[in-house]
């Protein structure tokens, strides 16, 4: 039968024990009997925790004493109470249950914990304001193996199961391990620091709101995405922020996946997957990026409301390699800026763009040459225009002034290529209907509407 353990942190530990009665145990855990200063310490415990910050877990102020949590075979123990709780010793079928008050800010530090469960979470955060997890220097685990059970109408489907913000710490490592989810965060999870490992069926690290990785050496190998952040019910939410931190990924789909945006400011990231970034939004700020993708390295798409697909490079080093076959390495369902940084692509299609298109700085290698031209794939009939219709730069250099294109009429001109495939009359009125790659009449005998065509445009900075 299942033990049931309620812990308030006040002037000790209670622990509440199902037909045991009633035990209140000093820090050492010992029995001890009501102290004369009970009040003022449970005065001074029940003190409101306020982190406006909320982003970190050194900006709270911890003011209740430290508590030790000895784990135990087939019991659960709940937290009531906010304050610092030490997790130490392992246990089949425990979990460490939150369910504080919404101002109450609770931090669980690891001790070398080990906790295997068949079929619910090892940490399951019901309420609380936010809950750290940190690990101090020793070696923690968590695992669940079977097939998870709700609890009421919560799926709770991951072994680290947070209804609000999570924030994960420490200097050790922490091994997850999961026949379903990872981590999973109804609000927002921030990743800090520590060691972490997580090893899933399903998504690694999933968030409804936000996930942000600041700092950590964090390795993922999931069969279906690294980090996930989606909100079912609001298109207009579900973002990553990378802004420090060693994040190895090995996914079978997605390694990040983000709804809104996603943006890298700085880190380390090696990623393997199928695609290795999507979102509507992805920018580049910073950091150093290795991609190995079999369908898109990092593909901008429609997943949201909040704006018209976009990538931009602004710095940072990026490196795709690309799988043979019907591939692209950057893939824009709208537009492509290139600000800045240096990319470094091994592919057969390194771009694929819909919309607006700019190169304005920055390093450009494809296949180990650095190109002064970018390659794209085109979808669609007919080809570019001159100027007015083409891949624009500020100085003019995707197509001549008058729109004629190149000599050879590659991309307009009035000489064309054999099979009409990107040739055309040039001008202003190439390509597409809105003119963005020209206008009707560009492409003459262009190939049927759907083929796939590559085009090089002279796109000297």
């Amino acid at each position: 039968m299942m033990k049931k353990k309620t812990l308030t942190l006040l002037a000790a530990i209670t622990l509440t024990l199902a037909a045991c009665g009633q035990q209140t145990l000093t820090e050492n855990g010992a029995v001890a009997g009501a102290s004369t200063d009970a009040a003022a310490k449970q005065s001074a415990l029940l003190q409101e925790v306020t982190a406006e910050d909320a982003g970190s877990a050194k900006d709270a102020d911890i003011t209740a004493a430290e508590g030790t949590l000895t784990l135990t075979d087939g019991t659960d123990y709940t937290i009531e109470t906010g304050g610092s709780y030490t997790v130490t010793g392992s246990a089949h079928n425990a979990t460490i249950i939150v369910d504080a008050a919404d101002t109450e800010y609770v931090k669980l530090v690891l001790d070398g914990a080990e906790i295997t469960n068949d079929d619910f979470p090892c940490i399951y955060v019901k309420n609380a304001d936010k809950v750290t997890i940190t690990t101090t220097a020793t070696d923690n685990a968590l695992s669940v193996t079977g097939t998870f059970r709700a609890d009421g109408d919560t799926n709770t489907d991951a072994v680290i199961f947070s209804r609000d913000d999570l924030i994960l710490a420490g200097t050790g490592t922490l091994a997850v391990t999961s026949s379903d989810n990872g981590i999973s965060g109804k609000d927002d999870i921030t990743i800090e620091g520590g060691t972490i490992t997580v090893e899933s069926v399903a998504d690694a690290v999933e968030a409804n709101d936000t996930i942000e990785v600041a700092g950590g050496d964090i390795t993922i190998v999931s069969k279906k995405d690294g980090l996930h952040a989606e909100n079912n019910d609001d298109n207009t939410i579900g973002d990553i922020r990378i802004t420090g931190g060693t994040l190895t990924i090995n996914a079978v789909d997605d390694a990040i996946h983000a709804t809104t945006y996603l943006t890298v400011n700085g880190g380390a990231l090696t990623l393997t997957a199928a695609e290795g970034m999507e979102a509507t939004l992805i920018e580049i700020n910073g950091g150093t990026i290795d991609i190995a993708a079999s369908d898109d390295g990092i593909n901008a798409s429609a997943k949201s409301t909040v704006a018209t697909p976009c990538f931009t490079m602004n710095d940072g080093m990026l490196t795709i390699v690309m799988a043979q076959g019907d591939t692209d390495a950057i893939d824009s369902n709208g537009d492509l800026y290139i600000n800045g940084g240096t990319i470094d692509i091994t592919a057969q299609s390194p771009f694929d763009y819909i919309g607006t298109a700019q190169w304005t700085n920055g390093t450009v290698i494809v296949n180990g040459t650095e190109v002064a031209s970018l390659t794209m794939q085109q979808t669609g009939p007919g080809g570019f225009g001159g100027r007015d219709g083409g891949f624009d730069r500020p100085d003019g250099s995707f197509g001549a002034p008058d729109g004629t294109g190149t000599s050879d009429g590659t991309f307009g001109g009035p000489g064309g290529r054999p099979d009409g495939g990107f040739g055309g009359h040039g001008g202003p009125g190439g390509g597409r209907p809105d003119g963005t790659f020209g206008g009707p009449g560009a492409g003459i005998g262009g190939p049927p509407d759907n083929s796939t065509q590559q085009t090089t445009e002279d796109t000297t900075p």
